[in-house]
């Protein structure tokens, strides 16, 4: 990550998307997507979107949740990698994150898809690691119960570092191709990892080769001390929810000292703060439309910092924000899409980028390096761990 002592800083802006908006209502505006939530066009648009506004990723929300028994609550979703690969080749620009659960999942598999991500997106992918908290997603696999935080977030530890490793099963120039001999590869140029742990247990190697990040970004949550720990371990970003700028600061303090204590450089770790979003063309309209959401679908508390109001005042809190030291950048979280995407896009930006705060095109170069990150060494490649 560039160093952030320059005098004038920029701030990253991310975008989480789940649906017709975070908002359980969302689904019943006229300017909804309806049915075509679960059309392959609705997230190619929102990425268009995202992209046209030179975000730097759209976090694709997902769990193992079951469908909600409340009929005014829209049922089920998307696979969200299986939508980022769908988006990646024909959207450029754009970074993509989806969530992939680690409690009821194999690490093999799960490298092997993010793997693939990236190697569609020729560099763009990303990944956020999720728990399965409850009795009922348990009950969709029916191998073991729910367990507590602290068990499912030493898992999540285990699950990373089982994929990460996988990651590097590959060295970079595994593949000769040599046709006059006919090897494709280099077999001394494969490693087992041969994991042992208190979860897993994988020899490995993967079937699919290094890919053009070599790790695709790792985006882990801190909300929890149990989380806290596996992101300062591993995380290159580190998403935080809290109400306040205030504590929002005082959070990635929490961050950084816990990156300090995993032996890492904080410098390298960007903090970004949940912003929830509901804009329109005055205060007053916006609090209207959010009163209308909350009549639909029952009102929803904020879960990190909110802004209702117009663009203008949403530039000015995260502004404000990233001034103050709250945060290293914001992931915004629509209540409602596709109208809270197209707004933060078309208007948002452009205030940012007029201060100085934000690009105004994107560079080449890969997700990583979109963050000051350097293509990491293959752990397993002689003389990486000299």
């Amino acid at each position: 990550m560039s160093d952030r002592s320059t005098e004038q800083r920029q701030l990253h802006l991310a975008v989480e998307v789940s649906g017709a908006g975070r908002h359980p209502g969302a689904w019943r505006r006229a300017d909804g997507p309806g049915a075509g939530v679960f059309e392959a066009a609705y997230h190619t648009r929102l990425a268009e979107t995202a992209a046209r506004g030179r975000l730097d990723f759209v976090a694709l929300a997902d769990s193992f949740g079951p469908p909600p028994a409340d009929a005014s609550v829209l049922p089920g979703s998307l696979d969200a990698v299986a939508v980022a690969a769908r988006v990646a080749p024909v959207v450029p620009g754009i970074g993509l994150v989806p969530t992939a659960t680690v409690t009821h999942t194999e690490p093999f598999h799960l490298s092997k898809a993010i793997a693939t991500l990236d190697f569609v997106s020729s560099g763009r992918a990303g990944w956020e690691p999720a728990v399965s908290r409850t009795q009922a997603e348990a009950d969709l696999f029916g191998r073991k119960d729910a367990a507590a935080a602290d068990v499912l977030w030493r898992e999540a530890a285990e699950a990373v570092e089982v994929v990460v490793r996988l990651w590097d099963s590959w060295e970079d120039d595994a593949e000769i191709r040599d046709v006059a001999t006919g090897r494709f590869i280099d077999r001394d140029k494969l490693h087992y990892i041969d994991f042992t742990g208190e979860f897993f247990s994988v020899k490995g190697p993967s079937i699919t080769p290094r890919s053009p990040q070599a790790h695709p970004l790792i985006v882990l949550r801190a909300d929890e001390p149990e989380a806290l720990a596996v992101a300062a371990r591993w995380a290159d970003v580190v998403r935080i929810a809290a109400p306040t700028v205030a504590a929002a600061a005082r959070a990635r303090d929490r961050v950084r000292a816990a990156v300090t204590d995993a032996g890492r450089d904080p410098g390298t770790v960007a903090v970004l703060l949940d912003v929830e979003v509901l804009l329109a063309g005055t205060a007053a309209a916006a609090g209207r439309d959010l009163a209308e959401l909350d009549g639909w679908a029952g009102e929803l508390e904020p879960s990190s910092l909110r802004v209702v109001g117009t663009a203008a005042e949403l530039a000015a809190t995260l502004a404000d924000a990233f001034a103050a030291g709250a945060a290293d950048g914001f992931t915004a979280v629509p209540l409602a899409l596709p109208s809270g995407l197209t707004a933060i896009a078309d208007e948002v930006v452009p205030l940012l980028s007029e201060r100085g705060l934000f690009r105004t095109g994107y560079a080449d170069g890969s997700l990583r390096e979109r963050f000051g990150l350097a293509r990491p060494a293959n752990f397993y490649a002689q003389g990486a761990n000299a």
